[in-house]
């Protein structure tokens, strides 16, 4: 775990611990590639959070289309967040929605590498 903290200093233990067993069989060549290619693509919770915040207060769904999650971006963006409801417990769940992305992403780029 510790060489994930080295050359990915943002992530949190959770993350990391989930990177290291992804990457437990790979090179150290592999694992910094891995990382470059990780790092651009990986939304930071805060993104989430703040993107959930201006849906609150403006526009709905930014959060979920910056996950890739179009269907649901459009459904808030129709809905108000579902009558801000939806927007509201995304606010309170924004570190696992970033997680789950990030899962998603880090299992697409092991693929690739």
């Amino acid at each position: 775990m510790n060489r994930i903290f080295t050359l990915l200093p943002e992530a949190d233990s959770e993350e990391a611990i989930f990177l290291e067993s992804l990457l437990k069989d790979s090179s150290d060549e592999q694992v910094q590639n891995f990382i470059l290619i990780y790092r651009g693509r990986r939304k930071d919770p805060q993104t989430i959070l703040l993107t959930a915040l201006i849906g609150l207060v403006w526009v709905a769904g930014i959060h979920r289309f910056l996950m890739n999650q179009i269907g649901m971006g459009i459904l808030y963006l129709l809905t108000g967040g579902l009558c801000l409801i939806g927007t509201i417990v995304d606010l309170v769940n924004h570190k696992n929605l970033a997680f789950e992305y990030n899962q998603r992403v880090a299992r697409e780029i092991k693929i690739l590498i």
